[in-house]
């Protein structure tokens, strides 16, 4: 019986091909590894020893907290995005190396382990405040020896939709469909500073100050430029008031009313002439005082007339910065690459997968997304060469770590055989040295 499951198979449309299973001796992520370098290197899946809570009491325990937060993150990263998944990696041999079994006969954790680790262990309350937290320690330990000179933060909010009975999943009337409403806040290299997850009928702005706050907190004692873009959903007194006090710069844009359309007037009327083929834009400045205002602020004012259409396009920007106009309008737009990270988030590593019953089992879960896109971003940002520079997540993960290898275990020692496919021996080493020049950057865990 042994023998019959362990033989060949056989196809009939050509006898020299043999199909042979080894799920302990093949894995198709050894591309995992480079991260798992760059975990390292920097000292972060480290952190969790000392930020984390272990709430285990038994003696007995066959994973360390840090080896099971380590296979969520790496098991996410690479789109296994559901504990399922974990019956199955449990036997690969790069996640056995990821976790620091690789060259112990035990395995990776199980479905149920890897279950109460998430919805028992991660969701107490010391580890539900910590967790938030975690991704700008990392972010922290990236950067505190870079010399960076301005901060720009993007703060939007976006759907994660539910198919469920979750806890705190509604329908929202501006998506049309049942979601969670989460909120992030990003930096300008795409770093996810903070996330947090929200029900899915609340306003854009709601919990505002509790996501931006520990941001604004971390950065507070550094001389850096300070700014923060956002849409109009966060055009609220109070924000501005909070920027003011701790010194930022922002571009919020604002919704349009009778009052701001009467002080751009003279801008609205169509263009004597033919209209051209590219759009003629126009921009103003003046001071505007909403009634909930304390005070008179800035507004910029751009106005945008497009060839065949009847009306112009309007949109207006609050802001305490005394650059041209122009130049604000252009600051703002770039907000939309934060957009851009969000459908990343949701693409390469799979974060609107919330389907947990409990509201703060989907919190933790958002956070350990967040936790794995912050890996795959810095190793774009920090370790990739140049002319692989471009890569996006989704595209890191199907040449990077998609590399299906072999493995020979020796006496003393265990080699990955890769497949030179999409990644050469050349490019991976060459990330690999990069990652090894961080290593003098951070401090050691």
């Amino acid at each position: 019986m042994g023998e019959a499951t362990k033989s060949p198979l056989r196809v009939h449309f050509d006898c020299r091909l043999k199909l042979e299973f080894r799920g302990t001796t093949i894995t198709s992520d050894a591309g995992l590894l480079a991260f798992r370098e760059l975990d390292d290197a920097l000292g972060l899946t480290g952190m969790a020893a000392s930020r984390l809570t272990e709430c285990r009491k038994g003696k007995n325990t066959q994973h360390a907290l840090v080896a099971l937060l380590r296979q969520s993150i790496f098991g996410r990263l690479a789109g296994y995005e559901d504990v399922n998944d974990a019956e199955r990696l449990r036997l690969d041999p790069a996640m056995r190396s990821l976790v620091g079994h690789g060259d112990a006969p035990r395995y990776a954790a199980s479905t149920s382990e890897m279950a109460r680790f998430e919805t028992e262990q991660l969701a107490t309350e010391e580890n539900l405040e910590a967790l938030p937290d975690l991704s700008g320690h990392w972010i922290d330990r990236v950067y505190e020896r870079t010399a960076l000179k301005d901060l720009v933060l993007d703060m939007d909010s976006s759907d994660s939709p539910t198919f469920g009975q979750q806890e705190g999943s509604t329908f929202n009337g501006h998506f049309g469909f049942t979601c969670y409403h989460p909120l992030f806040v990003f930096n300008q290299f795409g770093d996810l500073e903070r996330a947090m997850l929200r029900p899915g009928n609340v306003h854009s702005s709601k919990g505002w100050r509790e996501a931006l706050e520990p941001v604004v907190a971390r950065y507070r004692s550094r001389k850096l430029t300070r700014s923060l873009r956002a849409d109009a959903a966060f055009a609220r007194p109070e924000i501005y008031e909070f920027l003011e006090a701790e010194g930022f710069q922002y571009v919020i844009r604002l919704p349009a009313n009778e009052r701001l359309q009467e002080a751009v007037s003279h801008l609205l009327t169509r263009p004597v002439g033919r209209p051209p083929l590219k759009p003629q834009v126009f921009h103003a400045s003046f001071r505007y005082r909403a009634k909930s205002w304390t005070k008179p602020r800035r507004v910029v004012a751009k106005v945008e007339w497009h060839r065949g259409e009847l009306f112009p396009r309007v949109g207006f920007i609050v802001t305490n910065l005394r650059w041209p106009s122009r130049r604000v309008v252009h600051f703002y737009n770039k907000r939309g690459t934060a957009e851009q990270w969000i459908k990343e988030g949701k693409r390469a590593i799979h974060w609107t997968k919330l389907s947990c019953h409990r509201f703060r089992d989907n919190a933790v879960r958002l956070q350990l997304f967040a936790l794995a896109y912050n890996l795959g971003n810095f190793m774009r940002t920090l370790a990739l060469p140049d002319e692989v520079s471009h890569w996006s997540l989704t595209t890191l993960r199907e040449k990077l770590i998609k590399i299906g290898a072999k493995v020979v275990r020796h006496g003393r020692y265990m080699t990955f055989q890769l497949a030179e496919v999409a990644v050469s021996r050349g490019l991976f080493a060459r990330i690999l040295g990069l990652i090894g020049r961080l290593r003098t950057l951070a401090h050691p865990t």
